[in-house]
């Protein structure tokens, strides 16, 4: 019985005609292979795929295509598949082969996207983008009518830096209308800072490149905080000459801008509003203790300065012993010329 079947098998791969076989050294199959292997598509676009087997397909075996949509040519080896436009949500092609019962079948997968109709941006439960220094804020981005939405990345921005990425676990097809959000703590750094949001459709090297994306509308923030002083800190104490000007500086930011207010050694209040106070000509009574109060709605520093007065430094004197030196090389120099003059004298009287 076991030599019949080997002699009917045989005997059928040798004559029968149309009947290919297969030797070890060629990689062929009857498992049918789609061109693209993914399909990446726009709403309402055209699109197109092949499928294929690697050897003609006998007349009793099954070559086919199985579709909800579009037009479909055969040959002896390739099905090619084209729509006009693409509306299905949830589609693909499964292209088989059924040999002798034996089913060879692959399946297309195809992704049609929707970029967002449109993306807004506000911050969560306020009217204007204003903030304090040092509290949470929430970040709400909408995006409107996006599919897939699985594929979706929307990114949270200040200024060109990322925020924050979110993500969304949802399998639905169809365009969905969603919100995400992202907290913040600004600080006074931000003040004036623009926020925004990008939806992004990630679909993978068989999508578009890059990524269809829309941008919401930038919001520029205002921050509130407290004073903040400016410049390098000062010596302590100060040291200045008596007769010479004096500056002392508490220049400070903040949101509302700060108002000052001095206090002056005699304890007395002063009349400078100014961040700066200015002695042209320090006299001894200027110096102790100057208190400068920074403040504004949010709050209020102090800035201290401890004022030293000094004497101006005594001018050098003449000395005694170098005037009368100088005296005495003057006299030497001038009776020089005396004895040259009575030198030459002598020869013109004995020549008369």
């Amino acid at each position: 019985m076991w030599f019949n079947v080997i002699i009917l098998s045989f005997s059928a791969t040798t004559f029968l005609p149309g009947f290919y076989v297969l030797t070890s050294g060629e990689n062929c199959t009857y498992t049918p292979v789609f061109t693209p292997s993914t399909l990446v598509v726009k709403f309402g676009d055209p699109a197109s795929a092949t499928c294929s087997i690697c050897q003609p397909a006998r007349t009793e075996h099954i070559f086919g295509l199985e579709k909800a949509v579009g037009e479909t040519s055969q040959n002896k080896t390739t099905i090619s598949w084209t729509v006009d436009s693409l509306t299905e949500w949830d589609t693909s092609l499964i292209c088989f082969y059924n040999e002798d019962g034996k089913l060879h079948r692959s399946t297309l997968p195809i992704t049609l996207y929707q970029p967002p109709k449109y993306v807004g941006f506000s911050f969560l439960n306020q009217n204007e983008p204003t903030m304090f220094a040092g509290h949470v804020y929430s970040l709400e981005c909408v995006v409107q009518e996006v599919a897939p939405i699985e594929n979706l990345t929307v990114i949270f921005y200040r200024g060109q830096t990322v925020l924050d990425r979110k993500t969304l676990f949802n399998t639905e097809k169809t365009p969905v209308t969603t919100a995400f959000t992202a907290d913040i703590k600004p600080s006074e750094d931000d003040d004036g800072a623009q926020y925004w949001c990008e939806a992004e459709l990630q679909l993978g090297a068989e999508g578009p490149q890059p990524p269809p994306a829309v941008a919401s509308e930038k919001l520029t923030a205002t921050v509130y905080y407290g004073p903040q002083r400016k410049g390098s800190s000062h010596p302590d104490p100060i040291t200045v000459t008596r007769g010479y000007p004096l500056h002392l500086n508490c220049s400070a930011v903040g949101n509302p801008a700060p108002s000052y207010t001095w206090k002056l050694p005699s304890d007395n209040p002063s009349s400078i509003k100014s961040s700066i106070l200015t002695i042209e000509s320090v006299s001894w009574e200027h110096g102790g203790q100057y208190v400068c109060n920074v403040s504004n709605d949010i709050n209020n520093v102090t800035v201290t300065f401890n004022v030293e007065v000094k004497e101006q430094p005594t001018p050098p004197t003449t000395s005694t012993t170098s005037t009368s030196s100088t005296s005495s090389t003057t006299s030497t120099s001038s009776s020089t010329p005396i004895h040259r003059f009575t030198m030459c004298l002598v020869p013109l009287f004995f020549a008369l």
